[in-house]
């Protein structure tokens, strides 16, 4: 005997979507907390003539034109979808069955709540089919099928077309906000006064590609970097060090905050008048968001589902999620094709991380190693044709950053004595030029140069601490 199938009803409120529509014909006052505070969609009504009436009131709004029932019942009639919309006698029901129009903003936020749960089913439904239908590579799928989830969770922040009067606002706002004196920097501060300079901090979306010769210091500047934004900046931050273990990581950073020789620190060295450094170093790391994976095992689309729970995961907890995320270093990382060259495979990587700093409009920095090619040429300053293995890295980087330090090459040269050269060699968004800063090898330790007095590297525990802040700088 056969048995009738159950149809499965989508998740809805069809009395809360009644109960939106009516509230904003009856009351002006409630059109604004549905609009700009709950921000609703018309995508977000289940019927197909609440999702019409809706994008007239919402148009009307725009407008600042009334949005009562007869300029809507007028309004749609000149659109031609009257009809559509249920005819005048089912605009005129929706208005006259409002049971609180002080809780439209509440009735909203229930019709939003139901969209999303109809988004994630056909999310499910989505990825139920390309498993049956084996649409690609498991871990492939694994990945589509995370992304696919994340994107329906966060649809309300996901892009979409804007006309440029929008972007205008938002842009005139930021002005405003910096000419003021608000604002300093519009992206995530670096630490060093000269670098933000020039790049106003690095900005969301942006991915930005440090690059040197091996030994020049690639590690300890973005550990520098790091703890700037974690540590004093209080935002998290996703350390990703293919390199070195995370025991490794965590002695730089105590060197680097306790101005300590790393060495001693690593060989249990620490001097007994030292203690007191080290322990006020671990306290205020203790209390920083930053996060190390050391798996020297990782491929982008590992990297990048990581980050993405992270990011989720701290968006949770503080509104904002991740200010900044550092791999290190690209060339290292798991390519998730084998079969292509690794010309291929090193610009499937960059691509992955430029998409991974759009997809959570936080900035990534990236770094990399350059070919032999300076070594071969008198000038050992490098140029963008130096990026190792892809010219895909280059064109997929909003910055590229050139660390040269000139006495790895001329070590008797005191002159050149821990003086390490930034140099931007691409900006999309802003000038290139050359900014020097002060190497402290021992520690290991970047910190701002002053060119009023020579640089001399100050011996651990003699003297006052060196004043590292990017707004004054230290004075040598």
């Amino acid at each position: 005997m056969a048995q009738a199938q159950t149809a499965h009803v989508p998740p809805q409120n069809i009395e809360a979507e009644r109960s939106v529509l009516g509230a904003m014909m009856v009351s002006e006052s409630a059109v604004s907390p549905v609009i700009d505070e709950v921000k609703l969609h018309p995508e977000d009504f289940y019927l197909e003539k609440h999702r019409i009436i809706f994008r007239c009131l919402h148009d009307l709004y725009a407008k600042s034109a009334p949005t009562d029932e007869l300029s809507l019942v007028e309004s749609l009639t000149q659109r031609g979808e009257l009809a559509e919309a249920g005819e005048k006698h089912y605009v005129s029901e929706l208005a006259a069955s409002v049971p609180a129009v002080g809780n439209a903003a509440h009735h909203a936020r229930i019709v939003q709540e139901n969209s999303l749960l109809r988004r994630l089913l056909g999310a499910g439904q989505r990825i139920q089919e390309w498993v049956r239908e084996h649409e690609g590579e498991p871990r492939q799928l694994a990945e589509d099928a995370e992304r696919l989830l994340f994107e329906v969770a966060h649809e309300e922040q996901a892009s979409d077309f804007r006309r440029l009067d929008e972007i205008l606002g938002d842009e005139l706002d930021r002005l405003e906000k910096l000419s003021s004196g608000d604002a300093e920097l519009t992206g995530t501060a670096s630490g060093f006064r000269d670098i933000d300079g020039i790049t106003g901090g690095f900005q969301p979306g942006n991915l930005i590609v440090l690059a040197a010769r091996p030994a020049m210091g690639k590690s300890a500047i973005v550990a520098n970097i790091a703890e700037h934004v974690a540590v004093k900046k209080k935002q998290p931050v996703a350390f990703f060090s293919l390199e070195m273990s995370e025991v490794e990581l965590a002695q730089r950073f105590i060197a680097s905050g306790a101005r300590i020789p790393g060495d001693k620190l690593r060989k249990g060295q620490v001097a007994q008048k030292d203690w007191g450094k080290v322990v006020r170093a671990c306290n205020e790391l203790e209390e920083a968001p930053l996060w190390f994976d050391d798996s020297s095992d990782l491929g982008m689309l590992d990297l990048r589902a990581k980050a993405r729970r992270l990011h989720a995961q701290e968006k949770s907890r503080n509104g904002e999620g991740l200010g900044l995320v550092i791999v290190d270093y690209l060339q290292l990382m798991r390519a998730d094709d084998p079969r292509a060259n690794r010309v291929e495979q090193v610009g499937q990587m960059s691509r992955g991380l430029k998409i991974l700093a759009r997809e959570l409009n936080i900035p990534v920095i990236a770094i990399s190693q350059l070919s032999r090619a300076p070594e071969q040429r008198p000038d050992k300053r490098p140029i963008l044709s130096d990026l190792r293995e892809s010219g895909q890295i280059e064109q997929d980087a909003d910055l590229v950053m050139f660390l040269y330090r000139a006495d790895r090459y001329e070590p008797d040269e005191e002159k050149h004595d821990g003086l390490a050269d930034i140099i931007v060699a691409k900006h999309r968004n802003g000038p290139v030029g050359t900014k020097t800063l002060v190497f402290l090898e021992r520690f290991p330790k970047f910190v701002d140069y002053s060119a009023k007095e020579q640089p001399i590297e100050q011996p651990a525990g003699v003297g006052p601490p060196l004043d590292d802040s990017a707004a004054e700088g230290p004075a040598f």
